[in-house]
């Protein structure tokens, strides 16, 4: 008689569960810049989503309880003077929020305590040195008023938010777009992917890269890489026959990869967000309409399939709430805001 062994999980029985009806959303109309960030960040308090705005850039900011039909006259934050590209809420400030933009700035707001009661278009920083559109900002997960912006003229710069000063200049490391940045546990580190197929780790302080891969994923289409929390590095990307791929990469080796998985032919990209407190990652394909989720281990094949949330529509954006906003009570180890097509 063979005994099938399964292995021992206590994520094994994850599901997903859709908010009811009357607690989402409505008639809001999501960017239709074509653009590979997530459209979408959340905290505690409120969620931000970036926003069609005429005459400019904008995104809107709502309590989390304010849920329903959104009026087209709800007030945005609308001071920049092009599309809005890439948000992120500060770690440790529920009320402070970054926005990138095509017109080559990043800005800093404050929001009201109960959120917005009237447009706001004076940021409590504008952080000025970028060339090229800004299309990706990143708070440092640990050191107070230390942002991270990356534009399109493949430069990385390191702020002081309380000065508006830059801190560090990461030029001439990447001769092409830059996809994603992604900083370590600690914030020591930071980990990029770029249009040059090439993954590479970054010592900021030192303005040293340390370790690089080429052609982490050999298609053409747009990579994603995040730390983490024992430091090894997890990528997303489209092999050479276009079909969907994740890897794992020990970043002191980075000859060849922990583990490969070969997903789906699907275009989307993935954008993969990270529990490091359970190791679970969770893949979001834009376009796709659904979640699947992943077991991070030490043993082989390391990268294990847990299951997926299937949704009714394509999702266009995807926010991760901090652990801190989730209901333990009722054994949530995660929480998104998801934005459909519908929305359109």
């Amino acid at each position: 008689m063979i005994r099938r062994v399964v292995r021992q999980s206590k994520f094994r029985h994850v599901f997903g569960q859709a908010v009811k009806n009357d607690q989402c959303y409505d008639d809001i109309r999501v960017s239709r810049v074509t653009w590979d960030s997530a459209f979408c960040a959340v905290n505690p308090k409120f969620v931000a989503i970036i926003v069609e705005a005429s005459g400019g850039g904008a995104f809107l900011v709502l309590p989390l309880q304010k849920t329903g039909r959104i009026d087209k006259a709800y007030p945005t934050v609308c001071g920049h003077t092009g599309p809005v590209l890439d948000i992120d809420w500060c770690p440790h400030n529920d009320h402070v929020i970054a926005s990138g933009s095509e017109d080559c700035t990043v800005m800093v707001w404050q929001i009201p305590e109960n959120g917005l009661t009237a447009p706001l278009s004076e940021p409590v920083v504008v952080l000025e040195g970028h060339s090229k559109r800004v299309g990706i900002v990143m708070w440092h997960p640990t050191a107070r008023n230390v942002l991270l912006s990356a534009g399109c003229d493949n430069l990385i710069i390191i702020w002081n938010v309380g000065t508006g000063e830059a801190l560090i200049n990461l030029e001439d490391m990447h001769p092409d777009v830059i996809f994603n940045v992604c900083w370590s546990r600690n914030g020591s580190l930071i980990c990029t992917a770029c249009k040059d197929k090439k993954v590479r780790v970054i010592d900021p302080r030192k303005g040293k890269i340390i370790a690089e891969k080429d052609k982490a994923h050999e298609g053409a289409r747009p990579m994603r890489a995040i730390f983490l929390a024992d430091g090894n590095i997890f990528t997303t990307g489209f092999s050479r026959m276009s079909e969907r791929q994740l890897a794992l990469w020990n970043p002191k080796n980075m000859e060849e990869p922990i583990s490969v998985h070969e997903m789906d032919p699907s275009n989307g990209v993935l954008l993969p967000f990270y529990d490091p407190d359970t190791n679970v990652v969770y893949l979001c394909g834009k376009g796709d309409s659904s979640i699947r989720y992943f077991e991070i281990t030490d043993e082989a094949p390391y990268v294990h399939y847990l299951n997926t949330f299937s949704s009714k529509e394509p999702q266009r954006g995807m926010g991760y709430m901090p652990k801190r906003g989730l209901d333990v009570n009722k054994c949530e180890i995660a929480r998104y805001a998801l934005f459909a097509q519908e929305f359109l």
